[in-house]
């Protein structure tokens, strides 16, 4: 879902489909499941021109789910779904890595991005997936009493965002007279380090590739918009001292009493609400990390303090480590530790680890708007701030507004029980295909 950090070490597949330790169960099950249905590895993902568009969302779902896709083994996915989109005759397909961008060219008068990625973070017990029956004690509680009359998708990239991934391929295959223009994404690596992202790198190679006048990400949303996102950066703010033996420390300096300044600093300023384009982002600052020192009765001549600032889409990013370290620090990523010059850890070193932009959530673009008054209709959802950071930033570099809007629950993303209600793909599918239609 966010490409902030790299996830634990994947488990080794024993097969494309198939990785080391599965299980039937979550890892905190109270009971196993009663109603169960495993998903079998799919050969390859189609459409049946017999069945229903219920059906054959759920048909696609499955078979995403049943592909192993953690990151760094995309490729089995990506080259089921390029083959299911070359056989669409009204797109073209273009492969960058394990990208695939697949766009229709009617001569439409606008074009709409929709973009999801087919990696998922690692397996905790929850691959191969299941379908779970109605009262199966499998399903979380919430869910339950949210759709009780639900079949669920229970494993590993369900909410996140297989569910999404299948209503997107669904509307490749039947949206053949859209009212505009649409290139379908399916991106690899967004789960782990930015430099490794599929779209930023189809981007980069391919900028005619990634045209538009808006573009929807398919995170997950409980199908209502979030619009935008927080911008990240991650650095090490630093303190110097003099190494000395612990038992004569007048010789030394101690880097880490040093470092209770820093923290001092963190705890004493005051992270913000702020209003965007009327919705409201909350802006956060902390420590994550701390290290220092080398051994038990050395004085320490520095101490590190890792920080995480979450800024508002009201600040670019030069202007967000202003705030941060003064205007004319010079930390880049790669260049080293210099000293803050201003901002809120002036006169301490800084290091640049990592960083990605805001983007504003263009809630008074016509093509938002009118997507947002759909969206208010069928469920009665205002838009909101997303909190964390997405691939909309890269849209929005672009100078396309984009939201999120995708099935299932953020608060399930990345979770051991990851699961998705069946209804949420007819909703996602049906908003989507009648605002494009």
């Amino acid at each position: 879902m966010t490409s902030e950090s790299a996830p634990a070490a994947t488990p080794t597949p024993t097969s494309v489909n198939t990785p080391a330790t599965t299980t039937t169960t979550s890892a905190d099950s109270a009971a196993p499941s009663l109603t169960a249905t495993p998903i079998p590895a799919a050969p390859a993902i189609a459409l049946d021109p017999s069945a229903d568009d219920q059906r054959n969302l759920h048909d696609l779902m499955a078979q995403l789910m049943s592909v192993y896709s953690v990151s760094d083994d995309e490729g089995p996915l990506t080259d089921m779904v390029e083959e299911f989109l070359r056989a669409l005759p009204h797109l073209t397909v273009r492969r960058h890595g394990d990208t695939l961008v697949a766009s229709t060219d009617f001569g439409r008068g606008h074009r709409v991005v929709l973009a999801g990625h087919l990696d998922t973070v690692p397996v905790i017990n929850n691959f191969p997936p299941l379908w779970l029956e109605p009262g199966d004690p499998l399903i979380r509680g919430d869910v339950a009493a949210a759709h009780p009359h639900d079949r669920v998708l229970w494993g590993r990239g369900a909410t996140d965002m297989k569910g999404s991934d299948a209503v997107l391929l669904f509307l490749a295959a039947t949206l053949t007279d859209p009212k505009y223009d649409l290139t379908f994404v399916f991106y690899d690596h967004e789960e782990v380090a930015a430099e490794k992202n599929g779209l930023r790198k189809v981007v980069e190679a391919h900028p005619d590739w990634i045209t538009g006048d808006f573009a929807i990400i398919g995170e997950p949303t409980d199908c209502g918009i979030e619009g935008g996102c927080n911008g990240t950066m991650r650095f090490d703010v630093v303190a110097h001292g003099v190494a000395a033996h612990s038992a004569r420390a007048w010789m030394g300096d101690n880097a880490i009493h040093k470092a209770a300044e820093i923290l001092n600093r963190l705890n004493a300023y005051e992270n913000n609400a702020v209003d965007v384009d009327g919705l409201t982002y909350r802006e956060g600052l902390n420590a994550t990390l701390i290290s220092g020192g080398n051994g038990t009765n050395v004085i320490p001549d520095e101490c590190r303090v890792h920080v995480n600032y979450r800024f508002a889409p009201d600040k670019t990013l030069p202007q967000a480590k202003a705030l941060m370290m003064g205007a004319d620090c010079g930390a880049e990523l790669g260049n080293g530790e210099h000293v803050a010059t201003g901002g809120v850890f002036e006169g301490f070193g800084v290091e640049m680890k990592d960083e990605s932009p805001s983007a504003r959530p263009g809630m008074d673009d016509p093509l938002v708007q009118s997507l947002v008054d759909l969206v208010r209709e069928r469920t009665g959802r205002e838009p909101l701030a997303k909190l964390g950071w997405t691939d909309v930033a890269r849209f929005a570099q672009l100078g396309i507004p984009a939201v999120n809007l995708g099935a299932g629950s953020p608060l399930l993303a990345h979770k051991h029980d990851e699961q998705l209600p069946e209804t949420d793909l007819t909703l996602m599918a049906g908003i989507l295909a009648d605002w494009l239609s």
